[in-house]
């Protein structure tokens, strides 16, 4: 029986491929399995292409993993659009509808031959026996779910659940379509080596959420009174959970005309005293530059969430990519620093938001997480979680005494100074986008703005050991090192799962901090690396790049790097830690010049 299933479905938009795939793994996460669920669209506002891609397993996995162990193709034109991100090979099963006229030895998938291919007919079923063409979604996971023991028991369920509202004739509609594709699997019978085996860890339902919404629901744990935004691709759906949730526990959402508002509504927010959160994606965290310097220099914490996409411009909204990290580091005028942080899976948000509004509060500082397209709408079960494992952080307010002279922006030892709000007796002081000294009035006074300079930074100076924001993982003394962060963090952790398990030594470091670069961190941890791989999703490798400036790597650290949709593989990271590997078995280093080319 398989341990492990890699489900890959194609169609055309309305042909609720993305609905099927949420079907799969709403019922594997109620039987106990542990699974994660990916979606991708064309970038039109209507129709074009979808799919989703949804894996399996009996143990846990970390990311979506390589080639199809079943793709099933609704049509054959919108199935083959999505290339690298939907691969099949030989040994795939291959479900595809008859209605598309394709012969089972003439499937186009350049060169490729499937050693199983079923031509079903998939919309003939769904008319048949619900009246309708959009029904095949239901036939769809009628067929998996006879073939691969998937939901036999919940989907019956879940589909009366989901088409109550629509009548009885189309529960019943679609309750038949799914027995029609229960029925074909039997008459149609693979080898039992296909079924998925039973999880590990018994029947025990997992909850199932995507990043976005893991987003929001961290928030206001942390305590978020306030949000305000605009709609954009992939980050929308932050705000839309805000906007049903926010308002129970005392806060509000604003959406505003335009990203600039946003923002600046935040701003204001924090200013009058509430944690404040917006969200966004790389268009939009352009013109949102302007107003983080503005809360930089006023010392007001609030965190934005980038929701990373294909860019630049308007670029690939609705595909992946870690390409945000050098606008995020940079994008300010002056000398500017604020926290980057990023999460490396949808259970791994909700730490990485509740760290942001700690951080922003401590420091009194924009604080940037980057998410990604990928992250924040997949589906991923997770494990309960353990909220009283977290402590949350308050802004420093003035004491009585900081009040009889406030100094708002007064110069201390750690660099960050009580901060008022509107309202407190005493507190009221000028914030503004201006220099300014100790007490928020205008200053001109270079010797003042190098002393403000230095405050503003010296006050990170604690990031530098916050070891608790990066994962090490292997071997403390392997000679080999990964590096990866984000969404593609996944891909490196099991890559070092399947090279460990061949005797290679390697470690791996997750940095959920990006920015400031933690050097005493990447210091320690290739202090006895020879060689190693920076693993990133942008074409130019840029936390590579961005490491570089603030840390003496190993000359033979090298990237490891790709632009967006064009996904990892773990055993593609294995391949090049085997060519890595071998050197360091003889008597000496590789010469650089002998570095494996990407």
């Amino acid at each position: 029986m398989s341990q492990d299933l890699i489900i890959g479905i194609a169609g055309a938009g309305g042909d609720g491929v993305v609905s099927a795939g949420e079907s799969l793994i709403t019922a594997a996460a109620l039987e106990g399995y542990h699974g994660i669920m990916t979606k991708s669209f064309g970038s039109q506002i209507r129709g074009g292409e979808a799919s989703c891609r949804v894996r399996l397993a009996t143990e846990p996995v970390f990311n979506p993993n390589g080639p199809l162990d079943v793709a099933v193709a609704l049509n054959w034109e919108d199935f083959r659009r999505f290339g690298s991100e939907l691969p099949v090979e030989s040994a795939t099963i291959v479900i595809y509808d008859s209605n598309t006229g394709v012969a089972p030895d003439k499937l186009p998938l350049d060169g490729v031959t499937p050693r199983v291919v079923f031509s079903v007919p998939i919309t003939e079923m769904a008319q048949q026996h619900a009246g309708t063409e959009m029904a095949k979604n239901v036939v769809v996971i009628g067929l998996l779910a006879g073939w691969f023991g998937i939901g036999r028991e919940s989907m019956p369920a879940g589909i009366r659940k989901k088409f109550a509202k629509k009548g009885a004739a189309v529960v019943e509609g679609n309750a038949r379509a799914f027995q029609a594709g229960l029925d074909f699997a039997a008459a149609h019978p693979l080898s039992q080596e296909h079924q998925l085996a039973a999880p590990h860890t018994g029947r025990k339902a997992k909850l199932l959420t995507d990043g976005n919404d893991m987003c929001a629901a961290a928030a206001i744990f942390a305590g978020c009174t306030f949000f305000s935004g605009y709609p954009i691709t992939p980050s929308t759906e932050i705000m839309q959970f805000l906007d049903r949730e926010i308002w129970k526990y005392g806060g509000t959402v604003l959406q505003a005309e335009d990203e600039i508002a946003g923002i600046g509504a935040v701003v204001g927010a924090s200013f009058a005293g509430k944690k404040a959160l917006t969200a966004t994606s790389g268009p939009g965290m352009s013109l949102k530059t302007e107003m983080l310097g503005l809360a930089s220099i006023a010392e007001l914490p609030l965190v934005c969430v980038n929701v990373q996409r294909g860019g630049p411009s308007t670029g690939m909204p609705t595909k992946a990519e870690q390409a945000d990290l050098f606008q995020a580091a940079f994008s300010a005028h002056g000398d500017c620093l604020r926290p980057i942080l990023a999460p490396m899976s949808v259970g791994d948000m909700f730490g990485a938001i509740v760290d942001a509004f700690n951080l922003a509060e401590e420091f009194q500082t924009p604080v940037i997480v980057l998410s990604d397209q990928e992250i924040s709408q997949r589906k991923e079960t997770v494990e309960p979680i353990d909220t009283s494992a977290f402590r949350l952080v308050e802004r420093k307010r003035p004491t009585e005494g900081d009040l009889a002279q406030y100094a708002r922006f007064k110069l201390t030892e750690s660099g960050i100074s009580p901060i008022s709000h509107p309202g407190m007796i005493g507190g009221n002081y000028l914030a503004s986008g201006i220099e300014h000294n100790e007490l928020g009035r205008p200053t001109a006074s270079g010797a003042m703005h190098a002393r403000m300079n230095e405050k503003r930074f010296r006050k990170f100076n604690p990031l530098q050991n916050r070891r608790d924001l990066f994962l090490v993982e292997g071997d403390p003394d392997a000679p080999v090192g990964l590096v990866s962060w984000g969404s593609v963090a996944g891909v490196a952790r099991e890559a070092l799962r399947l090279a460990r398990a061949e005797g290679l030594q390697v470690k791996l470091l997750v940095p959920k901090l990006l920015y400031p670069v933690a050097e005493p961190v990447y210091r320690d941890f290739f202090a006895s690396v020879r060689c190693g791989l920076f693993i990133e999703q942008s074409y130019q490798g840029q936390l590579y790049r961005l490491v570089r400036m603030f840390v003496d790597l190993p000359a033979l650290v090298e990237p490891f790097a790709r632009s967006g949709s064009n996904p990892f593989q773990p055993v593609e990271v294995l391949e090049r830690l085997r060519k890595l590997a071998p050197p360091l078995h003889g008597n000496g280093d590789r010469h650089p010049a002998e570095k494996v080319a990407d």
